[in-house]
């Protein structure tokens, strides 16, 4: 039964992400023309069921074992002092806290090679849409959604908080990824959006844009960057196996 259960709830995930994102990227497309059925799309498509069937169960366990254990080096009465803030207060120190953690640890995938030979599976897509974004490394997520939750879940934030902020964060990770294109004024200083991730997918490895939900991070820091225009092409410029399987085992191969 639970095995039913997980396929109809991929099948219904897939079906609201198609009717949320689709018709965002036939109405705004930055990417005008790029067909439904794109190079690769099959491939993205098993990265998505991949996802789903096999591997989040894999992930939230091993979040789960290194959390418990990043706890014990909290004491409890700060942990209590946490959980007893407004609710308010602590999506705002949750936001501000995970996005410093990612925005730091996506640079260093970006800067350590170890890091890069899993992370740079997710940059492969040369074409971006809502599916695209479900193309990442199952050990590239271990590693990105403990930077997430993990910091905050050691420090005391309650689980209800976390769940409702994984939950939009998964979609807001959808959303920077599809071809869309609306720009947002000068409120692009203050949440991230398509026109400044589909820069940071550009070839050029050091494209910057590392930050997630604000580009806070990056103005801070000097890694901001957003042309008024789309990338002419994304991808990697290193050799990079075009299938599933392939990409799946790519960081395990001996580099030359």
């Amino acid at each position: 039964m639970s095995a039913v259960y997980l396929v109809l709830a991929t099948g219904a995930s897939f079906l609201f992400l198609c009717l949320v994102f689709r018709p965002l990227e036939w109405a705004f497309p930055a990417k005008p023309g790029q067909p439904f059925l794109r190079p690769q799309w099959w491939t993205d498509l098993a990265f998505f069921l991949g996802q789903y069937l096999l591997w989040n169960g894999a992930v939230l366990w091993c979040v789960e074992r290194f959390g418990s254990a990043a706890q014990v080096a909290v004491p409890a009465g700060f942990r209590e002092s946490v959980a007893a803030q407004p609710w308010w207060l602590q999506a705002i120190e949750v936001v501000f806290l995970s996005d410093f953690c990612v925005y730091w640890g996506h640079r260093l995938q970006h800067r350590v090679g170890f890091l890069w030979r899993f992370h740079s599976v997710h940059h492969s897509a040369e074409h971006l849409d809502w599916l695209a974004a479900h193309r990442e490394h199952p050990i590239d997520s271990i590693y990105t959604i403990s930077l997430i939750n993990l910091p905050a879940y050691a420090l005391g934030f309650p689980v209800h908080t976390l769940i409702g902020l994984i939950a939009f964060r998964g979609i807001w990770a959808i959303f920077i990824h599809s071809n869309v294109r609306l720009p947002l004024g000068p409120m692009r200083m203050l949440l991230g959006s398509p026109e400044l991730h589909h820069w940071h997918h550009d070839r050029d490895r050091d494209a910057g844009n590392y930050a997630n939900v604000s580009p806070l991070m990056d103005l801070l820091f000097g890694t901001y960057r957003c042309p008024d225009h789309e990338p002419e092409s994304f991808g990697v410029r290193e050799p990079m196996p075009k299938g599933y399987l392939g990409q799946l085992l790519h960081p395990f191969r001996r580099s030359r």
